[in-house]
């Protein structure tokens, strides 16, 4: 499926002068400290999908840690071992401790002394749903919908702009039959192309694929686009000829509902599917499309964004 919703713009402005007036390094590629002015758009983007949020939708925020096991049965180990990241703490006696900090202290690797922890970094935003929902028991006959936000981690270290290894990710969440999962997800193919056009972005909607590991991970990501099981809503950021994935359209189908045994009153096991808005992303296509100075965006954008 491709969908354009916009005509090209002029040439986009250069990332590197982006990154010097609104991105700060940290000493470690993907990983930045962000502006003020950075932030500002971010809010007002969120701000902006905040308004097109649908009536009953259960807002959630996040914290950029989750279960290890919770993400173990959701499959994410299996699928996406080579993104994860775990937390790691000096555990054990004082002495043992203390012993870390002395070989840091002479130079030598403390690490060895880590152990993993029960917690892993939250991939995406929408992973600590499906436990939740599971929690509370039958799925409702319309379903649920969840607006869920966070910050999230995939290691994946880059020096491009658009592929931070921690950045932002907000979500709506569906849960329901397969019909009402495929009328969400496109609802907001629709809804998605609007915003991006308020926005003054240009682009695409085409099918995609997740980077799945290893030779089996290759079968599953042509079988995923062979079914459209994922769209992308490309922007150009980098280049016209190498756009960057801003939004994503998925139907995860029955997997979820099946790791989690989400079923409805009949006993039918629940499918599930999800918006995900990259806002680091959208932010930095603002501001290569647009330029660095806020005051000198088209109104309308400012308009749609409020700033």
């Amino acid at each position: 499926m491709n969908v354009a919703f916009k005509e090209p713009k002029p040439a986009l402005r250069p990332l590197d002068a982006i990154a010097e007036a609104l991105l700060l390094p940290s000493g470690i590629d993907g990983v930045y400290a962000r502006t003020g002015a950075f932030e500002s758009v971010v809010d007002a983007v969120a701000a902006l999908i905040s308004r097109h949020r649908e009536l009953g939708a259960e807002v959630l925020r996040f914290p950029p840690v989750m279960s290890r096991k919770l993400l173990e049965r959701s499959g994410y180990l299996k699928s996406f071992p080579h993104f994860l990241g775990c937390v790691c703490c000096l555990e054990g006696a004082e002495t043992a401790i203390g012993g870390a900090v002395e070989r840091f202290e002479n130079g030598e690797d403390w690490t060895t002394e880590l152990a993993a922890g029960d917690l892993v970094l939250t991939p995406a935003a929408c992973y600590p749903v499906y436990p939740l929902v599971a929690s509370r028991g039958e799925v409702p006959a319309d379903g649920l919908i969840f607006d869920v936000a966070g910050d999230c981690f995939r290691r994946e270290p880059s020096r491009d702009l658009d592929r931070l290894q921690s950045f932002r990710m907000r979500e709506y969440v569906r849960v329901g039959t397969a019909a009402q999962v495929g009328e969400f997800r496109r609802n907001w193919m629709t809804r998605a192309a609007d915003i991006a056009g308020q926005l003054g972005l240009t682009g695409r909607i085409e099918p995609a694929s997740d980077a799945f590991f290893g030779r089996g991970g290759k079968l599953m990501a042509m079988s995923q686009i062979e079914q459209a099981l994922k769209l992308e809503l490309l922007v150009p950021v980098r280049s016209a000829a190498e756009p960057t994935a801003c939004t994503s359209f998925n139907d995860h189908r029955d997997h979820f509902g099946t790791a989690w045994n989400l079923r409805n009153a009949a006993g039918e096991v629940m499918h599930t599917g999800c918006v995900a808005f990259g806002m680091d992303r959208l932010a930095l296509a603002l501001f290569a499309t647009h330029g660095v100075a806020l005051e000198r965006w088209p109104t309308a954008v400012r308009q749609a964004l409020a700033l």
